[in-house]
């Protein structure tokens, strides 16, 4: 069988072997995968469950996500990292998949996650905010301003009145503008309120 298919570089050869992997079908990759798939997802969800109401406390507190220091050695790695931490002392389930003990690359700890989980946040609470308007009529209030950068910025808030005649006011969000003259803010709440559908 040897002299037949040939040494392992022949192209006979590696079809062989591929053909030997493709009966295992309990070895393939796609078996593995999926055994691992289901791991992975019974240790992600509390996972990302920890990252989110970690945030979702951060968020109501209105308090800093990152710290100025976030190394290992750091004794104050900021509040993101400390409540993940805190968390995990007070569960043991938490404890065995957040930040040291995460698998592999789901450490979920990068700002670039926490901007995610952020904006998903977000982007929940406007749509609340419009459900809870409705069709009802409303008002727009808009200040610009320059950030440190003086950079031009436009904040937008909505006014209206609710089903209980509550006057509310919702901070719905800051927008970069290139300028502030009025036909550059309308433009800028015309698309920010497209986006929102």
């Amino acid at each position: 069988m040897d002299d037949h298919v040939g040494s392992h570089t022949t192209a006979h050869f590696h079809a062989m072997k591929n053909y030997e992997d493709f009966k295992r079908q309990d070895k393939s990759i796609r078996a593995s995968f999926e055994k691992q798939s289901e791991l992975a997802k019974k240790d992600y969800k509390p996972h990302l469950r920890t990252s989110i109401e970690c945030s979702r406390f951060l968020l109501r507190q209105g308090l800093p996500f990152r710290g100025h220091d976030e190394s290992k050695e750091s004794e104050n790695r900021g509040n993101f990292l400390e409540l993940v931490k805190f968390a995990a002392t007070l569960n043991e389930t938490i404890a065995k998949v957040v930040l040291k003990n995460a698998l592999g690359n789901q450490i979920m700890t990068a700002p670039l996650i926490q901007k995610d989980i952020v904006n998903s946040a977000a982007r929940e609470t406007l749509e609340a905010i419009i459900k809870e308007l409705g069709n009802d009529l409303f008002g727009i209030l808009v200040d610009e301003s320059g950030d440190v950068s003086y950079k031009e910025q436009m904040a937008l808030v909505l006014h209206f009145i609710d089903k209980l005649g509550v006057v509310k006011e919702h901070y719905v969000g800051i927008v970069h503008v290139k300028n502030t003259c009025a036909l550059t803010l309308k433009e800028e709440i015309e698309h920010f309120f497209q986006n929102m559908g």
